[in-house]
């Protein structure tokens, strides 16, 4: 006889004072350095906003996986009216969830959560989605040889998300819902990277700092950004100070 597959429950989130808030965040940890990791107070202070109505043309999403009380998985995303895409923010499952497909259908109900918001707020279909990935993680291949996917070829910097914390070098993709786009304007680029900086991570004034103005001057002179090479993966040695 084949053993029954276990029963996973598929939800969002909606309040500060949901149980599986703390497990969705444990469950993270075990996933990324603490320098990448927003705080758990971060995510109740998004919650609040939201329940209160503040949102105006952007829409925060944390949806988990619970199979027998416990959180097997998490994923977190922002729509953001403005450039009218869907930024990816963790993803991570448990590994004992393993081969339960919990990871594509996290990945797959945010996505239908960005449609959402873009038809609602912006009165459009869904533009893209975005996501940062690790130079090294293998999966970043395999988004590159994706139609629909540019791995942007500049050196972006995810902001150091505690205090004293470094910048974190990684590749930002843009998956377009579109047409296949083999570049994009350097002047969108721009205006979605402070759009990220300013609105996902809540830096006050990017253009400040010095990891966000070393992205800038990489920018400069260039009509488009294009594709990353499969050559140019390997993690940079130097980091930002």
């Amino acid at each position: 006889m084949v053993a029954a597959r276990p029963k996973v429950r598929y939800r969002e989130i909606s309040a500060g004072k949901d149980p599986a808030l703390p497990k969705a965040h444990r469950l993270l940890r075990q996933s990324f350095h603490a320098s990448e990791l927003v705080g758990r107070s971060e995510w109740r202070a998004s919650l609040a906003e939201r329940r209160a109505s503040l949102w105006s043309d952007i829409r925060w999403h944390i949806e988990v996986a619970e199979l027998n009380g416990a959180v097997i998985g998490v994923a977190t995303g922002t729509y953001l009216g403005n450039v009218n895409v869907g930024v990816i923010g963790y993803l991570a499952v448990s590994s004992s969830a393993r081969g339960l497909g919990v990871g594509p259908e996290l990945r797959s109900r945010l996505r239908a959560a960005f449609k959402r918001d873009a038809e609602r707020i912006a009165g459009k279909e869904l533009r893209a989605v975005v996501g940062e990935v690790r130079r090294d993680n293998p999966w970043l291949k395999t988004l590159i040889r994706r139609d629909r996917v540019l791995a942007l070829d500049f050196s972006y910097l995810q902001p150091g998300l505690r205090p004293e914390a470094e910048p974190v070098s990684l590749v930002l993709y843009f998956e377009s819902l579109g047409r296949a786009r083999r570049s994009l304007p350097v002047e969108y680029v721009k205006k979605l990277l402070y759009t990220i900086w300013r609105r996902v991570y809540r830096i006050p004034r990017p253009l400040a700092t010095k990891a966000f103005r070393r992205m800038i001057r990489d920018l400069e002179d260039r009509p488009a950004v294009g594709q990353i090479r499969l050559s140019e993966l390997e993690p940079p040695k130097d980091t930002v100070r």
